[in-house]
Order: C-alpha cells, then structure tokens, then sequence
C-alpha cells in the first residue's frame, strides 16, 4: 500500500467506526426514526391489550377498534410507507461517508506469435469533503419529508379509527332497526288480526280488513329491507376490522347512556385546537419544510464541489509487476450549465408555493370540519333528547288507538295512522342515537383528539 494512501484510509476508518457497532442491515439505526407500527396500544389503548384476529363473543366498540388498527391493511401500507421515508434519511446520511471501490482485471494478450496474461488489480477511495451544502438540505428534506409520514400515518390512523367506529354504530343500528320493524310488524299484525275478528262479526266493513291487511304486508316489506341492510352493515363493519364481509359477529347491545355534555365547549377554541393537534395539517406543515429544503438543495447542486480521491494500483503483464498510487484532489466549479440551475430552483421554489397554499387549503378545511361536526353533533344530542318523548307519546297513542278499535269506538284509519306515527318515532329514535356516536366521534377526529378515552367513559366501561 503505498504511503499517500494511508492518511485518507485512516479517516475512514474513524468515520466507519459508529457505522461497525450498528447493525448491518441498518447501520444508521432509521428503523428507530420511523414511527411505531399503528397498534391498539400506539393509540393510547392499555399495554397489557395485545393485538389478536380473534373476535370475542360480543363485539363491543372498543374492541372493533382493536382489531382494526390490528388487522386492516391500510395500518401496514401506511406503516410501511413511513420506514421507507426512514431509509431515505439512512440514504442522505450515507453521503457524507467516504466511497470505497475495487476493481480487478485479467486478460490474455498476443504479441508477436507469443502469449501471455495482464492481470491488474485498483482500490480506489473517493470522498466528497466539500458539496456547497447539498447534502445537509439533502437530509433536511428527508427529515421533514420522514415527519410528514409519521404525522399521515397518525392521520390514517384516526381515520380508520372513525371508520371502525361508524360501521359499529351503523351496525348497532340497524339491528335496532330490525328489533323496531318487528315490533312494528307485530303490532300491525294485532291490527289485522283486530279488523278480522270485526269483521267476522259484522261490525267492520271489508275495506277494513284490506286496509290492516296492506298495512301488514307493508310492514313486513320494511322488516325485510331492515334485515338485509343489517347483514349489509356487519358486511361493512368485518371489512374494515380486516376480515371477510362474511364474517360472524355478534354485537353487544347499545349502551344505555344519554350524552355528556363535554363537547360544549366554545366552537372557536375547537377550532384552535384543531390547528395544534390534527395530524394532517402536521404533515402539511412539514411538506412545506421539505420543499423549503428542496430549494436549497437545488440551489447548493450549482455551486462548486471539493472531492478527495486515492487508488493504489497494482499491474502485471509478461511476468512483470508494477506498483503505484494516486493521491488526488478534485473541484468541481459549474460555470455554465445551460441554466438548469437556474430552472431546477424556480421549479423548487414554486413547489413551497404550492405545499403552502395546500396547507393553508387544509386549515380552512380543517376549520369548517370542526365547525360542521360541532353543529351536527349540537342538532343529534337535542334531537336525541326530542325523540325520546316521541317514542313514549307514540307508543300511548298506538296502545289508546288499539285499545278503542277493539271496543268498537275507533276506527282503522286512526289505528294505522298510530301504528305508523309509532314505527317512525322508534326508526327516529334510533337515527337520532346513531348520528350522536358518529357525530360525537366526527367531531374529536375533527379536533385531532379521537382516542381510546372517548371510548371508554361513554360506552363499555371496560378498563
């Protein structure tokens, strides 16, 4: 080795040091940038709760919440996603290490009717000392572009969350709208059997008896209608806990809890939060940091670049060997490159333009979210309060309106006319308490703030 080489080949073996006591398949240690794989526990569940693909016997919110973020695929792309913006901050960082390359020769030559081999052998050490800042805006943008997928995979996250949520809820639902179009049906069938034995007697006209017969029927076509949309829901609801849509699931009951008044704070401070907490405008915030990296990048990509090189070289051909060695320095000036610098930073800088206009986009948009949940979820908790006195005068009129037909002091019409106002009380009933999940969770995804503690006081209970 020859002695000019030895300096050079000394600093990279300090610079390689750190490099040796990490691990191979990841020397820079990126996987520890990425963000935690999304788990139950990743978003605030307990940590004695682990990930599973088993169902339990009745399926609470919670725990289709749970076997979401475990199952659904969407968890792993976005994960998935997140570690390979992790490599590229590995990929910025590798550049400022030093090149090593190896090359070596063998070849049969002929000269004058005679034969012999060269064989050649060259190590060359290359290392950029020098780039104008190219490789520190490099990094920086890997960075901000690394924290941009850690605050979508955090936005993904709360989406699927919300999605779990909404197809329990409409699940929940419409099996209780199965429950309601039965006793509806039931009811109805009370009624025809009231107008036969009437009209068996001579004390009802036919067009009694048809009326509370086309009552009947129409009341078992919507039972009908309710049961397939019921079977439709669990489909949903098995789809995004990433299982078939054929999947057996068994729902618990809705709990019998009426709404807290913990949203009531002042929309505009909802608001404020919104802009701290929600991970999306996060993202944003750091895509417009990415590009703001991305102009000096191009900008240091024009400038001149120092570069230090040495290769020993070992050579031999008719049976003789040569040594040498090359010790070289290298700058780059770009005096003129048909302005493509020039063109490369406009087009950078027009790209903050457009991160931040996209930002500024999202934070209205995230501003009219809250402000949109904030007023549906006012409108479903007073009208879940409205439709409780509903059903409860619905049903007195249904059972007095049933009661005087019987005795012969009441007619069918007004008998059908209460055992429709009553199906369409209890199906508004129903709504109303669907809309004030959903809307209770819209409105704290809005925010940023959809967890587990939403959960948790308002539904099971369970720790």
């Amino acid at each position: 080795m020859t002695k000019p080489l030895l300096p050079v080949l000394a600093i990279f073996v300090c610079l390689a040091a750190p490099v040796r006591a990490a691990s191979l398949d990841d020397p820079f240690a990126t996987d520890a940038l990425a963000p935690p794989k999304p788990s139950p526990q990743a978003a605030g569940r307990s940590a004695d709760v682990p990930c599973t693909r088993e169902i339990p016997a009745a399926l609470t919110a919670i725990d289709a919440v749970d076997l979401a973020l475990c199952n659904n695929p969407q968890t792993r792309e976005v994960w998935s996603s997140a570690r390979a913006q992790a490599a590229q901050v590995g990929v910025a960082q590798a550049a400022w290490l030093p090149n090593l390359d190896g090359r070596l020769g063998a070849s049969r030559l002929r000269n004058d009717q005679r034969y012999y081999n060269s064989n050649s052998a060259q190590l060359t050490l290359s290392w950029l000392v020098f780039d104008s800042g190219a490789r520190s805006a490099s990094g920086e943008n890997a960075r901000q572009l690394l924290e941009a997928a850690a605050a979508t995979q955090d936005s993904t996250v709360q989406s699927l969350f919300l999605s779990a949520l909404q197809a329990f809820y409409t699940a929940q639902a419409t099996q209780a709208a199965v429950v309601s179009t039965s006793e509806a049906e039931r009811a109805a069938r009370e009624g025809f059997n009231a107008a036969e034995a009437r009209y068996k007697v001579g004390v009802a006209t036919p067009s009694d008896r048809l009326l509370a017969q086309t009552a009947l029927s129409q009341s078992t076509l919507t039972r009908i209608k309710a049961e397939g949309e019921a079977r439709n829901a669990l489909g949903t609801l098995a789809n995004v806990m990433g299982f078939t849509a054929g999947q057996k699931l068994a729902l618990a009951p809705p709990p019998a809890t009426l709404p807290d008044a913990a949203f009531t704070q002042e929309v505009a401070a909802l608001i404020a939060e919104a802009e701290v907490r929600r991970p999306d405008l996060k993202a944003a915030e750091a895509q417009v940091r990415a590009a703001q990296a991305s102009v000096d990048l191009a900008q240091a990509q024009g400038r001149p670049t120092v570069s230090v090189s040495a290769a020993p070289t070992w050579a031999e051909a008719d049976r003789v060997s040569v040594n040498g060695g090359v010790l070289g320095v290298s700058v780059n000036l770009p005096l003129f490159t048909g302005f493509d610098t020039t063109y490369r930073v406009r087009a950078a800088a027009a790209q903050v333009d457009v991160k931040e206009a996209q930002r500024d986009r999202l934070k209205n948009q995230v501003a009219l979210d809250v402000w949109k949940a904030y007023q549906s979820l006012t409108t479903a908790t007073q009208s879940l309060k409205t439709t409780l006195d509903l059903v409860a005068s619905a049903e007195q009129s249904e059972r007095v309106s049933l009661g005087r037909y019987k005795a012969g002091v009441g007619t069918v019409l007004d008998l059908l006319t209460a055992q429709s106002a009553l199906a369409n009380a209890r199906l508004q009933r129903i709504q109303a308490a669907l809309d004030w999940f959903v809307y209770r969770a819209t409105l704290a995804q809005a925010v940023g703030a959809l967890d587990y503690t939403l959960l948790l006081p308002a539904t099971e209970g369970k720790p």
